[in-house]
């Protein structure tokens, strides 16, 4: 199972929600570009950025910032605020190996479609939930869209890797909604991110025996409840919980 730390950008800084509730949240660096340096040492080779100012103001404010942790040698996703094709080719450019679109993909389902045909693998899609219901522009608007519903016809376009959120779980340290991610892995043809809620070496080991394609550690990492050494190794099937 492939491992993604993730850096959520705000203000150029490195910061965590709870919930996705741009009032509950938590600065853990003034620098993201040594916080990743860190994951890199530490044997990482993938990261998960979102540019949260980018995702509740609908175009891209952490650019510069994005760009250059994508040229640190990680294989990235990179997600938040991106609606149009120039900030897919800005990114890819800058390095990214995967772009994901989140508000964009519910509000113009056919954009999704020309940019995969275009594209292919380096789209993803990001469907963020609450309430098993799909959340948009920053998590902060509900839709009545039904999320594994979205998964599936999200693949059935050529979609091949979703990050699926659980929003309630996200930042809580109380653990993964596995059974969620269970049902999603039953989703041929997709490979699933789990996101949201990764808070023990028990959440690592149940994703990666599932036959989950990744996990997303936030700030269960941050916090110091896992260490990035031991779930790299658990991911790789290396360690047991």
């Amino acid at each position: 199972m492939e491992l993604f730390p993730a850096i959520d950008l705000r203000g150029g800084r490195a910061v965590r929600l709870t919930q996705g509730d741009y009032d509950r949240m938590k600065v853990y660096s003034g620098d993201p570009l040594a916080v990743a340096a860190d994951f890199y040492e530490t044997g990482a080779r993938n990261l998960h950025i979102v540019d949260l100012d980018g995702a509740r103001e609908g175009r891209p404010v952490n650019r510069d910032t994005v760009a250059a942790l994508a040229k640190l040698g990680f294989f990235t996703e990179v997600g938040g605020g991106v609606r149009d094709e120039a900030r897919i080719e800005d990114y890819l450019s800058c390095g990214a190996g995967r772009v994901i679109l989140g508000t964009v993909a519910v509000r113009d389902f056919d954009f999704v479609c020309r940019m995969v045909k275009k594209y292919g693998e380096q789209i993803a899609v990001g469907v963020d939930a609450r309430d098993g219901k799909v959340a948009v522009s920053g998590w902060e608007e509900a839709t009545a869209i039904d999320g594994i519903a979205f998964c599936e016809r999200c693949r059935d376009v050529g979609v091949k890797t979703v990050i699926y959120t659980d929003i309630a779980k996200d930042g809580g340290l109380s653990g993964a909604n596995l059974p969620l991610y269970q049902t999603l892995r039953a989703v041929e043809g997709l490979d699933v991110v789990a996101s949201g809620g990764v808070s023990f070496e028990s959440d690592v080991a149940a994703l990666r025996d599932m036959g989950l394609y990744g996990a997303i550690i936030g700030k269960a990492l941050y916090e110091g409840r896992l260490d990035l050494k031991t779930c790299l190794r658990l991911a790789k099937g290396e360690e047991t919980a």
